[in-house]
């Protein structure tokens, strides 16, 4: 028999972003507020749908560019002012998971060091970055005045998954330096750590780990005091992209 397109049912891939900073000592993502059906007014996590000439991670580019207007990482240039690590998550295909049609998601997951507030674009009429806790609220999430309510579609599950990757990752990668600039101090590091993971960590036990593990930091030369306090040693990430040993988290 030959192949006939109409007799199978018609379905759309979306992209959505779990884009992940750490602000004020928090960890925070990407919120937008959905300007159109379906579950308009309620927050989201950002994302659109796979265009026909387009890739999955071309689509996921251009949404991460549009967003934040940050480009992807390139590992092969050791420092980008507006580079994010960007990598797939997870798929997501329930057959109810959106109103309109069958739709499956191919969630990715960004990082990148502390970003400006971000501006609303597509369908979106506002966009902020929350507290990761406060959008994983098993209430919902609202902002001041405002009632609380899930995540739209399945937003609140695929944000929980890219946290908790972003929390395992750290312990045996050297991803937690995609949240730092360039240049950073073992503080501003031990930070990232503590807002990823939501522990306070030992300062002494931190850096005697980070500066003895292999390939994780390179010294860049000189101190810096924008931190403030005393003067302190400026580091770069290493080569290393599996830690030895790993950086294991806390018991809470």
């Amino acid at each position: 028999m030959p192949y006939d397109p109409s007799a199978f049912p018609p379905f759309a891939v979306t992209v959505d972003l779990v884009v992940l900073t750490v602000r004020r000592h928090s960890l925070c993502a990407l919120a937008v507020r959905r300007g159109e059906p379906p579950f308009q007014g309620r927050w989201a996590l950002p994302g659109g749908f796979v265009r026909d000439d387009e890739d999955l991670a071309q689509a996921a580019a251009r949404e991460l560019a549009e967003e934040t207007g940050l480009c992807v990482h390139d590992p092969a240039v050791p420092a980008q002012d507006n580079g994010a690590h960007l990598e797939q998550l997870a798929t997501y295909g329930d057959p109810g998971r959106d109103p309109r049609m069958r739709v499956v998601s191919v969630a990715h997951l960004a990082l990148a060091p502390d970003l400006p507030a971000p501006r609303a674009g597509g369908d979106a009429s506002n966009a902020r970055w929350a507290p990761v806790e406060e959008l994983l609220e098993q209430a919902g999430y609202g902002r001041e005045g405002e009632p609380p309510a899930p995540l739209a579609f399945d937003h609140t599950q695929i944000l929980a998954d890219g946290v908790e990757r972003a929390r395992s990752k750290i312990e045996y990668s050297s991803l937690a330096t995609a949240f730092c600039p360039p240049e950073f101090t073992v503080g501003e590091l031990r930070r990232v750590y503590e807002a990823v993971w939501g522990v306070a960590l030992d300062p002494r036990n931190f850096h005697r780990k980070v500066t003895g593990t292999p390939g994780f930091l390179v010294p860049t030369g000189g101190t810096t005091t924008r931190q403030g306090g005393r003067p302190a040693q400026p580091f770069r990430a290493g080569g290393a992209t599996l830690l030895n040993p790993p950086m294991l988290r806390p018991e809470v």
